[in-house]
């Protein structure tokens, strides 16, 4: 989880795939590009067939390993064409040399904690008591209902049922997805059918080693969800927002792009609970225009 391995090993992998080809093939820009990609995608493959990593884990780092494989490999080729034999074994030793010489620099160099918000929010055509009941208790969720399509292409857990004791503040609610994730929630603001914040604590002793890889885990070293927030905003007599939003933790020395990651799965998550909500609220029998 450093940016030697995630940015450094890949050029140095793409610079000895163009350092062993034939001059003939190097001289082609693609190939200098594409080339390294294959050694990339074996060990990628390699890793998931011996349980090294994950495919979540994967999907995320591939972009940033594709990039540094091509660098790699466009910097050994000008040297290989142009720069002589003697700068060419100087230049790709410098390049393999380089996450080892930066990763222990990188090490003595403490991760800075950010925290991020997801923000999201959903247009309802509903009596608020309709939306709220909804908010509050989310029942079980069936597999077709379930519209989480980025988290469900990285294999992540979905969300099952989550349903308050009460309504008001200290009430506990727990976040049931497959796979045995749970969140733990304790509600720290509650407006009635206004507005609800709570926190929310995974313990990585419960999820089950199968579930998610390490790098990613909910509760781990390296991200962690803090507290959600759930509002009602009227818009008309017959239309109210739903805005719901969460702040996550990040622990890398690579914030700038796990970020974006982290961002776009909560986002997924919290836009399927979203588009639940809406639909049951709208089918609901509470979908009248009085309120309590």
């Amino acid at each position: 989880m450093t940016i030697s391995f995630l940015l450094f090993l890949p050029s140095g992998i793409g610079a000895l795939t163009i350092y062993f080809s034939k001059t003939e093939n190097v001289r082609s820009r693609a190939y200098q590009i594409f080339m390294p990609w294959c050694p990339v995608f074996a060990f990628f493959v390699l890793t998931l067939i011996f349980f090294i990593e994950g495919w979540a884990c994967w999907i995320m780092v591939l972009p940033l390993f594709m990039l540094g494989a091509s660098l790699g490999g466009l910097i050994a080729g000008y040297y290989k064409i142009k720069g002589g034999k003697e700068k060419e074994n100087l230049s790709v030793s410098i390049i393999v040399l380089l996450p080892f010489l930066c990763s222990p620099l990188e090490q003595l160099i403490a991760t800075i904690p950010g925290t991020y918000q997801a923000y999201t929010y959903i247009d309802i055509k509903a009596s608020k008591v309709a939306i709220w009941n909804n908010v509050t208790r989310v029942k079980a969720i069936n597999r077709h209902q379930d519209k989480g399509w980025l988290t469900r292409s990285l294999g992540f857990p979905r969300p099952i049922k989550a349903e308050l004791n009460f309504q008001g503040v200290g009430a506990y609610r727990k976040a049931i997805f497959d796979k045995g994730l749970v969140f733990h929630e304790q509600v720290t603001t509650y407006v009635h059918q206004q507005k609800m914040e709570f926190s929310i604590k995974a313990y990585p002793h419960e999820i089950p080693s199968t579930t998610m890889d390490k790098h990613v885990v909910i509760g781990g070293d390296y991200f962690d969800v803090l507290n959600g927030t759930s509002e009602l905003e009227k818009l008309s007599n017959t239309t109210y927002r739903l805005p719901l939003y969460s702040h996550f933790k990040l622990a890398t020395s690579f914030n700038f792009y796990a970020g974006w990651w982290a961002d776009w799965i909560m986002r997924d998550i919290q836009n399927n609970i979203l588009q639940i909500v809406k639909k049951r609220a709208e089918e609901s029998k509470f979908n009248i225009t009085t309120t309590r």
